[in-house]
Formats: C-alpha cells, sequence, structure tokens
C-alpha cells in the first residue's frame, strides 16, 4: 500500500515539474520578414512606419509579442532575390513585401511562408494568384491598381493645363512594369502625345532626362514610381519646378517631397491594411483563403506651393475633388 502512495506521489511530482518547466518555456515571437526596395536598417522610411502602425493597432509591440526582420536594398534591385533568399532561410513566420520583384523571388523561393503583397500591378495577370477571390498557394495581400489610374492622371493634367498635348514619361528602363503601355493607352484615347524619358541604375540621369524633355517640347510631367526614383523623388521635384513642368505621381509622398499632384489610393494606409493580413494568418488563416483587395476610394493630393512657384492656378473644380491640399 505505501510502495503505492508512493508511486502516485511520484508520479504527481513529475508531472507538476514538467508543468513547471514547459510553463518556463519562453513562447515564441512572431518574426516578419520585410524587403524595401529603397530604404535601409537605419532610415526603413514611412512605409515601414505604416506597417507598424497598423500592428500597432491590432495590439502587437514590437519587440515584446512580434519582431520585423527588415532588409532594406538601397535602390540596388539586384540584391533583391538574396534579401528574400536569407528571410526565407531564417524562417520567418510571414513576408510583407511591396515590390513586384521581391514578390516574384519569393514565390520561387517559397511555397510554404505566407505572402503579403502591397502591389501596384495586376497579380492575376502577372501569375502571382489564381484569382482576387481566391488567390490560391501562400500569396494574398493589397493591389492598389496604379496601372488603372493612369488615365485618370492625364485626364487631371490637362484640367490643370489648358491645350495640353506632351507629357514626357519618366521611367526607369530597367523596372518590369507594363504601367508604361497603361499610360500610352490611356493617351491615345484623349489625343495626348507621350515622350518615354528612360533612366537607369541607382544614380540615373535625371538631368539628362529632363533636358531631353525640354527638347521634345513636353509641358507636363508623370513619374512612375521606382525603387530608384523613389530615393530621388526631392531632386525631380525640385527639377519639375526649376524646369517649369507640371508634375503628376503615383502617390502622395511625392507630392509632400515637392511635386505638385498625385492620384492614387492612400499608399500609407494600404501598408496599415497589410496589419489585417499578417494578424488573421498569425492566427492560422491561409493566405489561400484570404481574398486580395483593391481600394473603393482614390485620393488627389495636391501641393500649392508647387503650384505657386509654377505659376499655376489650379481650377476650383479640381480643388473641390482634391484629398488632401498641401499649402
Amino acid at each position: 500500500m505505501n510502495k503505492k502512495v508512493i508511486s502516485v506521489a511520484l508520479c504527481a511530482l513529475l508531472y507538476a515539474l514538467c508543468f513547471y518547466v514547459e510553463a518556463q518555456q519562453p513562447e515564441k515571437i512572431p518574426r516578419i520578414g520585410y524587403v524595401s526596395g529603397t530604404g535601409d536598417p537605419s532610415n526603413p522610411g514611412p512605409y515601414v512606419e505604416a506597417l507598424r502602425q497598423g500592428l500597432r493597432d491590432l495590439g502587437y509591440i514590437e519587440g515584446k509579442n512580434i519582431v520585423i526582420e527588415y532588409r532594406g536594398a538601397e535602390g540596388k534591385l539586384d540584391r533583391i532575390p538574396s534579401l528574400v533568399t536569407e528571410l526565407v532561410q531564417l524562417k520567418v513566420d510571414v513576408l510583407v513585401l511591396p515590390i513586384p520583384g521581391a514578390i516574384r523571388a519569393a514565390k520561387q523561393a517559397t511555397r510554404t511562408i505566407p505572402i503579403v503583397m502591397v502591389t501596384g500591378s495586376d497579380p492575376v495577370a502577372d501569375g502571382l494568384v489564381d484569382s482576387l477571390a481566391r488567390p490560391g498557394g501562400n500569396i494574398t495581400g493589397l493591389a492598389t491598381l496604379t496601372g488603372d489610374l493612369s488615365g485618370k492622371r492625364l485626364e487631371l493634367l490637362t484640367e490643370v493645363i489648358p491645350r495640353l498635348s506632351r507629357v514626357g514619361v519618366l521611367r526607369d528602363a530597367d523596372e518590369q512594369s507594363g504601367v508604361f503601355k497603361e499610360y500610352e493607352a490611356a493617351a491615345r484615347a484623349i489625343k495626348i502625345q507621350l515622350q518615354s524619358l528612360e533612366v537607369r541604375g541607382l544614380n540615373p540621369d535625371i538631368e539628362g532626362a529632363f533636358q531631353a524633355a525640354a527638347k521634345g517640347h513636353v509641358r507636363a510631367l508623370i513619374t512612375v514610381t521606382s525603387a530608384p526614383l523613389f530615393l530621388q523623388r526631392k531632386r525631380i521635384a525640385d527639377l519639375a519646378i526649376k524646369t517649369r513642368l507640371a508634375s503628376m505621381y503615383q502617390g502622395s509622398t511625392w507630392v509632400e517631397a515637392g511635386g505638385l499632384m498625385s492620384y492614387s489610393t492612400n499608399d500609407l494606409e494600404a501598408f496599415r491594411r497589410a496589419a489585417y493580413y499578417v494578424d488573421k494568418i498569425l492566427k492560422g488563416a491561409k493566405p489561400a483563403d484570404l481574398p486580395v483587395e483593391q481600394p473603393t476610394k482614390f485620393e488627389l493630393v495636391i501641393n500649392l506651393k508647387t503650384a505657386k512657384a509654377l505659376g499655376l492656378t489650379i481650377p476650383p473644380l479640381v480643388l473641390m475633388r482634391a484629398g488632401k491640399v498641401i499649402k
């Protein structure tokens, strides 16, 4: 009888010890991998901060119950695949990727790590997902319809500049994007001529592009966002003012840097919304079952200081449609 009592007591003690040891094990903190085409570890930039804000709103505290493994290509797009591979090898819990090259690299590198994309292109046409409603695979996120807004951007320029007939399109020749074709189609529809102003590399010849625009007698400029050009956004805005070109952009951060206008989704809100997908995935949802979101609201942002420097008067009907005016 005593042996049975001792045996039961020992079993109970061992069970209690096991429970205690298990309770003392540190809880695994989820790790989010993020690859930027422009930033560096000391200055991740506004989009990463927007993602962080979205995570904070959902109760995540960086360093306490979530970790962001940040990698920045600093404009060197050829580094992106290796940065993605590095995060895949770290076995992060979710990848958040804002650039097409990183999304394609991740799609090739892993079929198991969930990927949350924020892309301006059509993810179905690009072969990233099966459909918007049922993405399939391990990729979901947000598609911000950058290319679909090409016609509206051109129309807004014609409203601001009467009898506009020729527009320059500043773009990175190395960027694999169909956005310029979208602008070409939109320009044909409203009988505007486009001049392609191509630049290349981490230090693009911006001055040369503006000289070509002057020779081509363009009166307005559209910039197609890419990592190297985004790093030069203040310089581009300043040169547009210096050469008296009305400038249109694909995101409000360009206007905050001194550009004239942008028409797009609220780009920072898109990155805050990406946190929703991260949260769902960490709680067990599969990317294949989370529909890709498309925006329902678009924002016109106008910089009146730049308009004044250009000697432009923004028509009242255009101003009334602006979601944000910088004075």
